[in-house]
């Protein structure tokens, strides 16, 4: 009995000190998320008002103005954006965006992913961890990798400006971008959004929103400078969703865990309590025997 008391023991000091560390851990996500939060929720209007604009303005051109950009070609080569975090503990949040990045390809790259025309770019090393143990038909690009230890914008420019250099040479015919999208602490959404080309207008809605620009200096120098513009924006948008998601999600991961180390302590400590009463019953009732027989004799 005294063996069986010890390791109860042994168990709850255990899940003491795990309980510190989830407690600790809620508390640092808890802090990391208010800026996080911040961050996206002052980003996040002015990127979407932009992307109505680019998308309204790339459905009505008309004349001599062009941009590569919002021009739809056959897909053959495919790049797709996966971010995810650097770090676990946060519940299922990479792996429902690693599960959303597969649904994608399977419904709508199956053809060009058979054909190995499928480059994966991971931003999170948990995305990559994710696809390099269980798949091999996917071409990987790691260059990225570290990006989502630095958010700020200079540094995830150059990024978004590789990878429509690329989309311009005709390397990828397409860009998509699989993120976690920040709604609050408790919920985040994998989300998928079409990067490159720029989806235009159904044309029910663009002939309801057409919008009479008057463009200066001229409407092709605006659109070289304005559409890689918006198209950075975005990309970090995507990032700044990721990074409050990822710290949402652990506070809510931690939370739960916290709340169930009370729950284990709970059922530990009326065990211990149970398990030392027999210890001391079963003492007693050996000590009342002993004198008993000490009587008789």
């Amino acid at each position: 009995m005294a063996g069986g008391l010890k390791e109860v023991r042994e168990r709850i000091k255990s899940v003491i000190s795990t309980q510190q560390i989830t407690k600790a851990m809620k508390m640092v996500s808890a802090a990391k998320l208010r800026k996080a939060q911040n961050a996206i929720v002052q980003v996040r209007p002015y990127s979407d008002r932009l992307n109505r604009m680019l998308s309204n303005i790339l459905s009505n051109l008309d004349g001599d103005a062009s941009t590569s950009f919002g021009v739809a070609r056959e897909v053959k080569k495919v790049l797709l954006v996966v971010v995810t975090s650097n770090r676990g503990l946060c519940g299922a949040f990479n792996t429902n965006i690693n599960k959303t990045a597969l649904a994608h390809i399977d419904a709508k790259y199956a053809k060009q992913r058979d054909a190995g025309n499928v480059t994966v770019l991971f931003i999170g090393k948990k995305g990559y961890d994710y696809f390099r143990r269980r798949f091999r038909e996917y071409q990987y690009n790691t260059d990225s990798i570290a990006l989502f230890n630095n958010l700020e914008y200079e540094f995830t420019s150059p990024v978004s400006q590789q990878m429509m250099d690329a989309f311009a040479k005709g390397e990828y015919d397409a860009i998509d971008i699989v993120y976690g999208r920040f709604k609050n602490a408790a919920m985040q959404f994998p989300t998928v959004e079409q990067w490159l080309p720029v989806p235009k207008m159904e044309s029910s809605a663009a002939s309801k929103m057409r919008a009479d620009y008057i463009f200066e200096p001229d409407k092709q120098q605006l659109l070289e400078t304005l559409v890689p513009s918006i198209l950075k924006l975005q990309f970090h948008k995507t990032l700044l969703d990721t990074h409050a998601s990822e710290h949402g999600a652990r506070m809510t991961a931690m939370g739960k865990a916290t709340d169930n180390a009370d729950e284990l302590l709970k059922e530990l400590r009326i065990n211990y309590n149970k398990a030392r009463q027999e210890a001391i019953t079963t003492e007693l009732g050996e000590i009342v025997g002993g004198a008993a027989a000490l009587e008789g004799a």
